[in-house]
């Protein structure tokens, strides 16, 4: 999430409350997750496990719960609760603005586009020419939405994250202050849930098109053309490459990725990344062949065992 203004490591180490070790004037031009930060960013650690992966990582300022040697052109916010003041962060630059409309007076609308009755719009909502938006459909603040795009009913955009820490109280939230982009002629069925990203964008790319009842998580990417099928389930920060074909029933893991021309049979648990070019099929994945072969190994063998009784 790129801040609409430079920040100072001083303007910033007083919003959250912190020490700070560094050039009190070191800019700082956004905030980000490990796996989008780039040069000016703010990235959070709180758990030794991660400090190294942080501090060597394109962020240039580190919010990190302990006193450690800084590298070289980088700033440290130090901070007893990185997540908290992550957090903090988030609502300051990016506070929730309650909508007093249905179609926010902020929101933009290409020529051409036809919204039906009940649509909700949120605010800087940018939805492109010659789109058509169906029924109950939800758009959440700041939603990016090209040319040609349809959407059917009850489809909710800009959802938030699915990403909590535990607590001995409970569960505290990472509050999202990314978005969704959805690329020129894309196709969304019928109830189908895309949550924005936590501080990037959750983009689904050019002429993809995915059916009915189909959730996406947080920060994912899919490429250009792929078919999505209904009942699909993609978790956060997956990577789809263009062309891939995913059927009914599947479910991904986090963090993983699909290579470019895969085939995801229906009910796989595509529990790994996987190359492009194959099928595959089943829990735990592998390519659909072997898998076919497994099966038929294990019919042959209950065969001779029944047999054999």
């Amino acid at each position: 999430m790129d801040f609409k203004n430079t920040q100072t490591l001083l303007k910033i180490s007083q919003v959250i409350g912190c020490e700070f070790i560094g050039d009190e004037n070191f800019p700082i031009t956004g905030i980000n997750e490990i796996h989008v930060v780039k040069k000016g960013d703010i990235v959070f650690v709180d758990h030794p496990k991660y400090y190294d992966k942080a501090l060597n990582s394109a962020a240039t300022t580190i919010l990190i719960n302990k006193k450690v040697e800084c590298p070289p052109g980088k700033s440290l916010l130090i901070s007893d609760d990185p997540f908290r003041d992550f957090n903090k962060l988030t609502l300051h630059f990016n506070p929730f603005i309650a909508s007093k409309e249905s179609i926010s007076n902020a929101a933009i609308i290409g020529e051409g586009t036809v919204i039906q009755p009940n649509v909700f719009i949120g605010n800087n909502v940018v939805i492109g020419k010659n789109c058509l938006i169906h029924p109950n459909v939800t758009i959440y603040d700041n939603c990016i939405i090209g040319n040609n795009v349809t959407i059917h009913a009850n489809t909710v955009l800009g959802a938030d994250a699915f990403y909590y820490k535990k607590r001995p109280t409970g569960f505290d939230k990472l509050i999202s202050g990314g978005r969704v982009v959805l690329e020129d002629n894309v196709d969304l069925g019928a109830s189908c849930t895309i949550d924005r990203g936590v501080t990037g964008n959750t983009t689904i790319k050019e002429g993809t098109k995915i059916d009915n009842q189909v959730h996406v998580g947080h920060d994912t990417i899919i490429g250009k053309k792929c078919l999505i099928a209904s009942q699909t389930g993609i978790a956060g920060c997956v990577i789809i490459e263009d062309e891939v074909t995913i059927w009914g029933q599947v479910g991904t893991n986090s963090g993983i990725t699909i290579g470019k021309g895969a085939i995801i049979l229906g009910q796989t648990g595509v529990t790994k990344s996987v190359a492009g070019g194959k099928s595959y099929f089943g829990t735990p994945i592998s390519e659909s062949r072997e898998k076919l072969k497994e099966l038929a190994e294990i019919k042959r063998f209950i065969k001779e065992k029944r047999k054999e009784n």
